[in-house]
């Protein structure tokens, strides 16, 4: 559940445009004006949101229409204000199934041993705008842990073959909402890499070079850069770690400067990979590599 919190703010008159859309865009409206500076929502707005949802006035939502809105909301200043919004009037497991399902789902951590992962995902997009991260990091934040809402309860906290779960509902998503194509390739190598992004480790720099070619490190610096934004974020919105440096951007920045030195002319694929690997056991003073996998 998302728990309840202060309203400090009470939104006196509508835009205009809210009296002339479709009921439901304007409920997503409100829920994105609530992630800006003027804060969440009054009791009454809220009790007249949750009464129209009651009421069907989702039904009929065209989802490409409502992602604009949804875009409004993950880029203001608190994006948690709009989830917590669309949770408290209803709308959330209406509009973002995937992403509701998650709350109250334990997640592995340190210190607490485990997190709500819902929690989590709020205090990620907080991170993330706080740190002023393009869309696609923040709707990566917030599609990320889709396949984790129903691993076997056995398993919990540990989620075995999420990625698996995650990848469709993700491509769905996208395609329900008509998302932008960075936003939907950032939030799938995120599904992918980002926990093993937080795995990752000097004493073998095979694995890091291989995963500094996955990561688009080489050849799309921009995908790269955002998804160390996102595991960065991610790190951060921990308890304990808000004010901490990534310290694996830092690894891996050392070992992307050390393959930035590599002449590569006339080396194969397998051979810069090996000088890659060999760059970055030198700069990391580790052995070049090993039978497992980061």
């Amino acid at each position: 559940m998302i728990p309840d919190m202060p309203m400090p703010s009470k939104f006196t008159s509508l835009p205009p445009e809210l009296l002339q859309t479709h009921p439901a865009l304007s409920l997503l409206r409100l829920a994105a004006l609530s992630a800006g500076p003027d804060g969440r929502l009054d009791d009454e707005t809220l009790e007249l949101m949750f009464t129209q949802v009651a009421t069907g006035a989702l039904v009929g939502m065209v989802a490409a229409d409502a992602w604009p809105e949804l875009v409004r909301g993950l880029m203001a200043r608190t994006p948690s204000n709009m989830f917590r919004t669309l949770y408290a009037c209803g709308a959330l497991s209406v509009v973002l199934p995937d992403v509701a399902a998650v709350f109250g789902v334990p997640q592995i951590a340190d210190d607490p041993p485990q997190v709500d992962i819902g929690q989590h995902l709020l205090r990620v997009l907080d991170e993330a705008a706080r740190c002023g991260a393009p869309l696609p990091v923040r709707f990566a934040a917030m599609a990320m842990h889709v396949g984790k809402s129903d691993s076997p309860p056995e398993h919990l906290p540990i989620h075995y073959r999420h990625v698996e779960r995650g990848r469709p509902r993700i491509e769905a998503m996208c395609a329900r909402f008509d998302v932008p194509a960075d936003c939907r390739e950032l939030a799938l190598l995120a599904l992918v890499e980002c926990e093993r992004v937080h795995r990752v480790s000097e004493i073998r720099a095979g694995p890091v070079a291989a995963m500094l070619e996955r990561l688009g490190a080489f050849d799309r610096p921009q995908h790269f850069t955002q998804l160390m934004m996102l595991c960065a974020c991610d790190y951060r919105a921990y308890p304990r770690r808000t004010t901490h440096d990534y310290p694996k951007a830092s690894l891996l920045d050392i070992a992307l400067k050390a393959c930035a030195a590599i002449d590569e002319i006339g080396l194969s694929a397998d051979g810069l990979q090996e000088a890659r690997a060999a760059a970055i056991a030198v700069a990391f003073g580790s052995e070049r590599w090993s039978n497992s996998q980061t």
